[in-house]
């Protein structure tokens, strides 16, 4: 279960999320020894370069004089080695070392606008982040406090969506495809979070608030949705009224359900 930290940004805050798996951790051993033996390919292809071109060692070992057809045949060979083996040595060890950047970089974690907001976040507030709903879909933050939730979600990069006839849109390598509108899936989203914090046997209802984050947003709000930038998102979370229904028994229940969701 993901269990509830601190965050070293505000001492009252509190964050929910799910474990980290230990198969997407990175050994540090591993990626040390790939580095070590990515960077010595590439040093051993330097250096044979300068032995080849910039000693007489290639030339001592190409035979002197009227050369037989054998020993052209050995110089060839020589030559061969002397152009092929620097250099692939260091392409091998420059794709190898390419490789193990680009596994850390996918492994690494990403702090999401709400994330990097945390410290600005009211007294009280809990952050809950990767929370699986009981219809198998997941919420990717979701604050919760004495004003109910809020679902927060970050916008996709304004380089690659755009906005045609109100329609959105994605630019992927297969050219621009349909994307579905972010104020409406954040909308959507509080509404299962709203339903499955009711439930069936709660006796109140819980106020659910819809937000997108982007650092220049290119929309404005709809009744359903705000559009903040990240310096926003604390102030907007901090004026969201309390709900007076909401009991410290019930917000505790609302912790419960999001502790369980985060598994």
């Amino acid at each position: 279960m993901g269990a509830p930290v601190a965050s070293p940004q505000h001492a009252g805050m509190e964050s929910i999320s799910p474990p980290t798996r230990a198969m997407e951790r990175n050994p540090v051993g591993e990626l040390v020894a790939g580095t070590v033996v990515a960077t010595l390919l590439i040093v051993s292809g330097v250096l044979l370069a300068i032995f080849a071109f910039a000693t007489p060692l290639l030339t001592s070992f190409l035979p002197g004089g009227r050369p037989s057809t054998g020993q052209m045949v050995l110089g060839v060979a020589i030559w061969a080695i002397a152009l092929v083996a620097p250099a692939g040595f260091v392409l091998l060890g420059t794709s190898r070392l390419a490789r193990i950047l680009s596994r850390a970089r996918r492994r690494a974690p990403r702090q999401s606008p709400l994330m990097k907001a945390m410290g600005e976040l009211p007294e009280g507030a809990t952050m809950a982040s990767g929370l699986t709903l009981p219809d198998g879909r997941t919420v990717s933050d979701v604050v919760l406090g004495s004003f109910g939730a809020a679902v927060i979600r970050e916008l996709p990069p304004a380089a690659v969506t755009r906005i045609r006839e109100g329609n959105w849109e994605l630019r992927t390598s297969r050219g621009w495809i349909p994307l579905e509108n972010p104020l409406d899936r954040a909308t959507r989203d509080a509404e299962r979070v709203r339903r499955w914090f009711g439930g069936d046997d709660a006796d109140f209802v819980v106020k659910v608030y819809a937000a997108v984050v982007s650092a220049d947003p290119p929309i404005t709000r709809t009744t359903g949705c705000a559009v903040l930038t990240p310096a926003e998102i604390g102030p907007w979370v901090a004026a969201l009224p309390a709900q007076r229904s909401l009991t410290a028994g019930r917000i505790e229940h609302m912790m419960e359900l999001a502790r369980a969701a985060a598994i």
